[in-house]
């Protein structure tokens, strides 16, 4: 699988200037904070001194994934189709926050197990009726990989071509955290145990069982390291979407708003493929899933907010927008000491 996306570094030419109108405004220096060095990192993204935000998109990537038929999950696999019907109802948290800021939203069918009906925001792009059980065969095959890259990546292409200058990802689908936290045990070199949560709510026993099962799986496939291997062997067709999402975004030069485990797994793969990406990726939220705090540590990131949040669906990072928006706006608007006639520290 050949990939070609054209990924710039994020410049660095303008950090002195940024810097300088940052410390101009009318407060002491570093007054604001963490909030100084958001406004910063979007000049850079945006390679300008006056950043602004258009057309916000949440893409939430739904997909059933083969290994939920041992029981990974405490929820039966169906959720996974009706939790997408909730979302063209307009009824789930993610519908809720994205009305609330003002964000497009799109679920994009991955590869659900189930018919979905024709919605102007369902966007049709099944690969297959969910993974293969990646116990005992690869999650998929390599035609079925890079076409969820590449069709992650046509959907920002699109976003991008109506005017969306800033993204975030949201996912859906029963055991999907399986499929993370076994992507981050072979990409990070982390230990299993160190991975794996309770996902949507398992007890010690189902906890237990899953992470024998999860050992077992990467026992019986080959060993590898490579980023692309791995995310066919153990990846769900949700994630691999993702990936191509923001290996695409980052070559838009979009700031992408990362949510919580399970894209970060996503993203952890497109970071081993291109580090650049992560020049481009604001982290909004530290979640309750127990792997994420170290997954945020492989990808160099600090969260926005720590929420205890563990709902997905890209939640915690369009509840972070706000910040993202308070950013920028400080950095157009507020004054400067020599616009507002005030005195500087002696």
């Amino acid at each position: 699988m050949q990939l070609d996306f054209q990924i710039d570094s994020v410049q660095s030419d303008l950090v002195t200037a940024l810097q300088e109108k940052i410390d101009q405004k009318t407060k002491p220096l570093g007054a604001l904070g963490k909030l100084e060095h958001l406004a910063l990192r979007i000049g850079q993204i945006q390679h300008t001194l006056e950043p602004s935000l258009h057309k916000p998109h949440i893409l939430v990537f739904a997909g059933d994934h083969g290994i939920a038929a041992d029981g990974v999950s405490p929820y039966p696999q169906e959720v996974t189709v009706q939790m997408v019907h909730n979302f063209l109802a307009g009824g789930a948290a993610i519908n809720v926050f994205a009305r609330q800021h003002d964000f497009q939203l799109y679920v994009v069918d991955a590869g659900v197990k189930g018919e979905l009906p024709k919605h102007p925001k369902l966007l049709h792009r099944k690969i297959a009726p969910g993974t293969k059980n990646f116990r005992h065969e690869p999650a998929m095959t390599d035609e079925q990989c890079e076409q969820a890259l590449r069709s992650g990546a046509e959907i920002v292409m699109q976003a991008k071509k109506d005017g969306c200058n800033i993204m975030a990802f949201g996912e859906m689908g029963i055991g999907n955290t399986s499929s993370a936290s076994v992507l981050m045990s072979i990409l990070g070199q982390v230990p299993l145990e160190e991975c794996v949560g309770r996902g949507a709510g398992l007890d010690d026993a189902g906890l237990a069982n899953k992470i024998a099962i999860l050992q077992e799986a990467i026992s019986s496939q080959p060993a590898s390291s490579d980023p692309l291997t791995v995310l066919q062997t153990f990846g769900g067709f949700e994630i691999a979407m993702t990936c191509g999402a923001f290996l695409q975004a980052a070559a838009e030069n979009m700031i992408i708003l990362v949510d919580g485990f399970i894209i970060s797994s996503a993203l952890l793969v497109a970071a081993r493929l291109y580090p650049q990406v992560l020049g481009y990726c604001l982290f909004g939220h530290l979640s309750d899933e127990p792997g994420h705090r170290k997954m945020l540590e492989l990808l160099h990131g600090e969260p926005l907010l720590q929420f205890n949040l563990r709902l997905g669906e890209g939640t915690g990072a369009v509840l972070a927008y706000p910040l993202i928006e308070s950013a920028v706006r400080f950095l157009n608007e507020m004054a400067s000491f020599t616009s507002a006639g005030v005195s500087r520290k002696s």
